[in-house]
């Protein structure tokens, strides 16, 4: 993890008057420094998917900062919830300061939530692949470097696991990318929610320099490759909690 983007990240466990100066202060940064994130490009579906199975299903999906693979799919409908937090590691070191260390073998993850007669589980695959993330950059997601933002598939089940193996390969075949894609699929994995100042982040901070250039340019992204997929508002952590 690089110094700038840990700073920048942290702020939001900060004070709000220690807060606005340090957004200031990394304004500048976060608009001049280079994003190394892939624009969002149109993909094609996956030929092998999961079959619509019960009323509710989980995937579980890393690719770098959690703030925008959340935001993202919190936009897409037959969500129904879309939690931060994190995934491949022990228990005990699920927090976010041990975390950022890059030696715990967590990634931040996100567990989404989604109704399978709605949306599958490959289309779900379809809209990571495409805009929520790069998945042809290796242990690092635009300006944040380190295993804990690798692109990851946890898959459920078996299932799971060979529709993302298999996708991962069409699109490889394909050549959709310019680079192989360096997601791994890491099976058996549980996940950990993260500590609730990160849950409905970019929702809640839209002018956040961080979310202003790496994270709204995905919500673009979604609206433009998938019309028929996006909702303008999303379903939020505090909503779902709150109806539960």
């Amino acid at each position: 993890m690089t110094r700038e983007s840990s700073t920048a990240r942290k702020i939001a466990a900060r004070p709000a008057f220690w807060l606005s100066a340090a957004v200031a202060a990394i304004g500048a940064w976060a608009l001049t420094t280079p994003s190394a994130a892939q624009e969002g490009i149109k993909i094609p579906a996956p030929v092998r998917d999961a079959p619509a199975q019960g009323n509710s299903a989980v995937a579980v999906l890393a690719g770098g900062c959690f703030w925008g693979v959340q935001g993202v799919f919190q936009h897409v409908e037959g969500v129904t919830n879309a939690v931060s937090g994190y995934a491949g590691g022990d228990k005990q070191t699920a927090q976010y300061n041990v975390v950022g260390s890059g030696s715990t073998g967590h990634a931040e993850s996100v567990r989404i939530t989604f109704d399978p007669h709605k949306i599958s589980y490959g289309q779900i695959l379809q809209v990571y692949f495409s805009v929520a993330h790069d998945p042809t950059e290796l242990n690092r997601q635009g300006p944040d470097t380190g295993t804990q933002y690798r692109s990851t598939i946890f898959p459920a089940d078996a299932e799971q696991a060979k529709v993302a193996k298999a996708y991962v390969a069409q699109l490889d075949k394909a050549k959709v990318f310019d680079a192989a894609i360096a997601t791994t699929i890491e099976p058996g994995r549980a996940f950990y929610k993260a500590e609730d100042y990160h849950q409905d982040f970019l929702t809640l901070n839209p002018t956040y320099p961080y979310i202003v250039y790496n994270d709204l340019p995905k919500i673009e992204n979604l609206k433009r490759l998938f019309p028929d997929r996006y909702r303008s508002d999303p379903v939020l952590v505090s909503e779902a909690k709150a109806s539960n």
